[in-house]
């Protein structure tokens, strides 16, 4: 994932906090950080682990994404102005807010860091696409084994490593993939005694080509 501090020395990152006036605040685990997040509002990790999650009308949740170092994330590109929207923190986690009026300041394209934070935005905004259309691959899938091989894959592909480490339960990983805990468990179960998995904790090793 591109950072969005990027060929941006330390020095400048200071310059480019106070020309954007930007925020950093520091969240205790377990926080609901919506409220952070009213208007056009650019969040970015620095450090930490957070989820946004949805909650329909009848209580079932669904983690959409999952915020890590360096992901980015704000109202006009996580649909955070939607009621049934949160950001929950799973861990103590410190993030960066800008308000989006001042990034498209384009005044300020007079300063090359700047111009590289925008670069950077715009890289990293290609790379959200790129996520969600794989969720969207993946909840497509008609069989709970299919989700869970197609997100394998995908991890597969993306890390080149053949374990898995869940950021976070496998409850999460049930709720992110928008199936049943327990089905996913009794899947899981059958791909372990077929060969194709074993698990240890929250690692899942690949066995399969």
């Amino acid at each position: 994932m591109v950072s969005i501090f990027n060929k941006i020395s330390v020095n400048n990152q200071k310059k480019l906090l106070k020309l954007l006036e930007a925020n950093t605040i520091f969240f205790k685990k377990d926080n609901a950080i919506s409220s952070m997040i009213k208007g056009n509002i650019i969040g970015v990790v620095i450090e930490g682990y957070a989820q946004i999650i949805k909650t329909d009308y009848n209580g079932n949740r669904t983690i959409i994404e999952e915020l890590v170092e360096g992901s980015v994330f704000g109202s006009f590109i996580s649909s955070l102005n939607n009621n049934e929207y949160n950001v929950l923190t799973k861990e103590d986690t410190k993030i960066i807010f800008f308000d989006y009026e001042f990034i498209i300041n384009f005044e300020n394209n007079g300063y090359s860091y700047y111009n590289q934070f925008i670069k950077n935005l715009l890289e990293i905004t290609t790379e959200l696409i790129d996520e969600k259309n794989k969720k969207i691959e993946i909840l497509t899938q008609k069989t709970i084994r299919d989700k869970l091989l197609t997100y394998f894959e995908m991890n597969f592909k993306k890390t080149g490593s053949k374990n898995i480490y869940l950021a976070s339960s496998y409850t999460d990983l049930a709720d992110y993939l928008a199936i049943d805990r327990s089905a996913m468990s009794r899947e899981l179960k059958n791909l372990k005694n077929e060969g194709f998995i074993t698990t240890k904790g929250r690692k899942i090793t690949l066995l399969y080509k």
